[in-house]
């Protein structure tokens, strides 16, 4: 290696070890350790085709994919010969193949999706020419469900595709899918599909108590994952949906020996190896206790916010405070996602208390609520 590549690739890795340091606006997990599965990394590993065929490529890590899916189908409540997943590139991938499916499986149907949905959603309906009715949002993030009523009501001779968000992307709201149930069939729709976008969400909610179950023993279709919580350095997600549902999109291809089931054609084989690496590590009491202190972080960013009386809002079982924006030097410094005249901290597990209190201490002095940082002290709250 030449000393100019040795130069650049130091000075790119101090910058992400600092960036790292300062990264709260978006939701990935920066706390994970995968030293140990790093040796792989020299070796390629295709997933390509159906994760529950042997194909005739024998680079991959097909094993490992299937022992992950098998953790979400428990976890998301359907019976082994019930369900089928796959790995995806991420929680876009995992949408996008909800859509898929449901298209293939209602060809005449309509989209329904608040305007808070992720922008894959839309992005989904063009790609497979369906047609999209974009549902108003409450001021929470949340569906306006009056709104959906009333959108359905008019088109009760076609069926229903509806993308429910399992934590919304900027507010971290949850659309409620006893409502959307109960709105189907008092509009005496049957013909329905529904995909649950639980990007973030969907490895908090299952670990929290009192939060709303979504799983399989409702009839949902599919969910998708993102392994942003769990953590990665690479991105990827699950998605899960019904077997039945997967037997109108396969096509046998000879060349790799397996079947055509998912969106891509080759498949990264190393996220299902991180993927099981980290289950087997921390499995569920682990995955459990991050959650909750993640929820209770939040909590406490949230009420020393509102001790100050700065514009702020939290969701009921979300992680996503959302405020009043700051300048530009904090949005900047902090890496947050900013929105009109807010912005968002998504308290994941390497956002401590420790670093809440520097971000509020800097927060006060930037808007002038504070005249020495020195002088700066916390108000204990409990969470």
């Amino acid at each position: 290696m030449s000393i100019k590549i040795a130069k650049e690739l130091a000075d790119f890795l101090l910058e992400i070890e600092q960036r790292s340091q300062f990264h709260a606006g978006y939701p990935y997990n920066l706390s994970c350790d995968y030293s140990a599965i790093t040796q792989f990394f020299q070796y390629l590993l295709n997933n390509a085709g159906d994760p529950y065929i042997e194909p005739d490529f024998g680079l991959h890590s097909r094993n490992f994919e299937q022992e992950v899916l098998s953790f979400f189908a428990n976890l998301y409540k359907i019976a082994e010969d019930q369900f089928w997943g796959y790995v995806t590139a991420g929680g876009t991938e995992g949408n996008l193949y909800g859509m898929f499916l449901a298209r293939e499986i209602y060809p005449n149907g309509i989209l329904y999706s608040s305007q808070d949905s992720h922008y894959s959603i839309p992005k989904a309906a063009k790609l497979f020419r369906i047609q999209h009715s974009v549902v108003n949002s409450q001021i929470n993030g949340e569906m306006d469900y009056d709104h959906f009523e009333q959108l359905l009501s008019k088109n009760r001779s076609y069926p229903a595709i509806i993308n429910l968000n399992i934590g919304t992307t900027v507010k971290g709201a949850i659309d409620n899918l006893d409502k959307v149930l109960g709105i189907l069939e008092r509009n005496q729709i049957k013909d329905y599909y529904i995909h649950c976008d639980a990007a973030l969400s969907g490895l908090i909610l299952p670990f929290l108590d009192g939060a709303p179950q979504v799983n399989f023993q409702k009839p949902i279709d599919s969910i998708a994952i993102s392994a942003k919580f769990i953590g990665s350095p690479l991105p990827c997600g699950v998605v899960l949906t019904k077997k039945k549902w997967v037997k109108k999109v396969e096509t046998e291809i000879e060349y790799i020996g397996s079947t055509d089931t998912t969106i891509l054609g080759s498949r990264n084989g190393h996220t299902p190896l991180i993927l099981w690496y980290a289950v087997q590590t921390r499995g569920c009491d682990g995955l459990a206790k991050e959650a909750n202190t993640c929820i209770d972080n939040a909590q406490y960013l949230f009420q020393q916010l509102q001790i100050r009386e700065y514009p702020c809002m939290l969701n009921k079982f979300s992680n996503t405070v959302v405020f009043q924006k700051p300048s530009q030097k904090l949005i900047k410094k902090w890496q947050l996602a900013v929105f009109e005249n807010w912005a968002h901290i998504v308290v994941m597990q390497n956002i401590n208390r420790k670093k809440i209190d520097i971000f509020i201490n800097e927060l006060l002095q930037e808007e002038g609520l504070l005249d020495n940082a020195e002088d700066f002290q916390l108000q204990p709250v409990s969470c």
